[in-house]
């Protein structure tokens, strides 16, 4: 495999699951199961926040409210999946 082809890849990869836990954490909170106020939890959600934030944010503005349910988180991976095979599919065609 191409270096620059694995970097994107592991880099889609890697933004996927900083998304997946920044789900996860939000609805921890939600839920109250871990404390907001705890320095490290409070220091983990503001980092996975300003993270996912500026890629999340243009997709909510397109989104119609759904009554308090957010699915850009799942919108984005899907588009980020979506992206990350077209880049490989060009490669091959480009490659051939």
């Amino acid at each position: 495999m191409n270096p620059f082809l694995w970097l994107i890849d592991t880099l889609i990869t890697l933004y996927i699951w900083l998304l997946i836990a920044a789900a996860v954490l939000s609805w921890l909170v939600a839920f109250n199961v871990v404390n907001a106020r705890n320095p490290i939890v409070a220091r983990v959600g503001e980092f996975l926040y300003q993270v996912t934030e500026p890629a999340l944010r243009p997709i909510r503005n397109l989104l119609p409210n759904l009554g308090g349910i957010d699915i850009s988180p799942v919108i984005l991976i899907i588009l980020l999946l979506f992206l990350r095979q077209l880049i490989f599919w060009l490669y091959v065609r480009i490659a051939i």
